[in-house]
């Protein structure tokens, strides 16, 4: 979301003799990471209408529409009748996904001040000349930006699981994490809904970083890149990644939607924002998940109209009654 923000103000800095003031900078990015959030979550939720209407869809028989369809809560070998009474709970289930993410959204627009506060305070401490970031790789050399990249990443990845971990303490819950928790399953609305002081504390880690740890401005915008396709990707409700054994592997290690869906039906599991090695090493790893992920996914050939997942609510996040709970629509990580 700012990435383009900090090349085209780095610029800026170069061009002009004065600074930009922070609020300059406040501003902009408040600009930026908003209208970033909507983009993302708007582009994601409209591809997953498309995927999801009947057969003169142009998406509707692409890998896409296959994969949702196959990896979600269409995996169960027991549906409920299009026309049945069931479409009336269906309803009130839409009504509070509708809701869900007005709030999602609500609490995005909250935590964009806070990280368009971190950004404007890396910009001016940039003016200054204290930050670690440079822009001529050969300073460090070709070896140290894959090696800074994965760093930081370990790093963050640390960082998050011990605050998400204490978060959910019980003295803390209320306050700091509850309002990321109201979508159940989440949302791609869910991904940048922060409650104030989490955003602060996530923001604060990405400016401490720069002051630290000498980093090359494309290494921190892949940094930037990297985070934000993650999370938005670990908070899409389903799975889109098609069952096979590279995937398994891949998902054992690293966390994807279906890992941190977990998370968000059992808050005791899975903690992680990049990789799974914290959550298994300090055992929040769920201990039957990556064997009810690949018996579910090997059942991944079975299909349903896609007329079956408007009707029953999928398309607007209303699938909670329909297998959330024993990994029926999980796919693999």
């Amino acid at each position: 979301m700012i990435l383009f923000a900090i090349q085209v103000l780095v610029e800026i800095q170069v061009l002009v003799k004065t600074q930009p003031s922070f609020w300059f900078y406040w501003f902009t990015f408040c600009g930026i990471i908003m209208g970033g959030y909507f983009v993302t979550a708007a582009s994601i939720s409209g591809l997953i209408a498309i995927a999801a209407k009947p057969k003169d869809s142009i998406l509707a028989n692409s890998t896409l529409a296959n994969s949702i369809l196959a990896n979600s809560i269409l995996a169960n070998s027991t549906l409920p009748n299009p026309s049945s009474p069931a479409k009336l709970q269906t309803t009130t289930n839409q009504q509070k996904g509708y809701q869900t993410i007005v709030a999602d959204i609500k609490l995005s627009v909250l935590s964009v001040i806070f990280f368009a506060f971190g950004a404007a305070c890396f910009m001016v401490f940039y003016g200054w000349g204290i930050t670690k970031v440079y822009t001529q790789w050969q300073i460090q050399g070709l070896p140290y930006l894959f090696i800074s990249y994965f760093v930081v990443l370990l790093l963050q990845d640390t960082y998050f699981y011990f605050t998400h971990r204490l978060f959910h303490l019980p003295i803390f819950f209320k306050f700091v994490h509850q309002g990321h928790h109201r979508s159940r399953p989440p949302t791609p609305w869910t991904f940048f809904a922060l409650e104030p002081i989490e955003a602060l504390a996530q923001a604060s880690f990405l400016l401490l970083i720069t002051l630290v740890i000498p980093l090359h401005v494309g290494v921190l915008l892949g940094i930037l890149f990297t985070m934000t396709i993650w999370a938005t990707g670990n908070h899409l409700g389903f799975q889109i990644v098609p069952y096979s054994r590279s995937s398994f592997e891949w998902g054992r290690w690293c966390i994807g939607s279906a890992h941190h869906l977990v998370h968000h039906q059992r808050y005791t599991h899975h903690y992680g924002l990049y990789f799974t090695f914290w959550d298994k090493l300090l055992g929040t790893q769920d201990a039957d998940y990556e064997a009810n992920v690949e018996a579910v996914s090997s059942r991944s050939s079975t299909t349903v109209p896609s007329k079956f997942i408007h009707d029953h609510g999928f398309l607007n996040y209303g699938f909670l009654n329909y297998g959330f709970l024993n990994y029926g629509f999980l796919g693999c990580s």
